[in-house]
């Protein structure tokens, strides 16, 4: 295998987790909402609270450019007698 200088990286960049820990706050606050907390019904409020902290997640994931984020490797190639499958038989 070829090494290049350049290490591709999937970890992404801090503005970006915030953006994704956002969202996920928000999930997790609707979803705190959903199940009522232990009470008979679902407390709506909190529900839609969790939609706009998602929501707010969603527009940050936008403006940061999220998508572009991710630096993708290069293929990888590999001699056939290298891989093992039970299936090559």
């Amino acid at each position: 295998m070829a090494e290049t200088s350049h290490q591709g990286s999937h970890a992404g960049s801090a503005k970006s987790w915030v953006a994704v820990t956002t969202i996920l706050i928000g999930t997790i606050i609707s979803g705190a909402g959903l199940t009522g907390l232990g009470a008979d019904t679902a407390n709506w409020t909190m529900v839609w609270v969790g939609v706009g902290v998602s929501a707010v997640g969603a527009v940050l994931a936008l403006v940061f450019d999220v998508f572009s984020d991710v630096v993708i490797d290069a293929p990888r190639v590999m001699d056939a007698r290298d891989h093992h499958s039970p299936f090559e038989h």
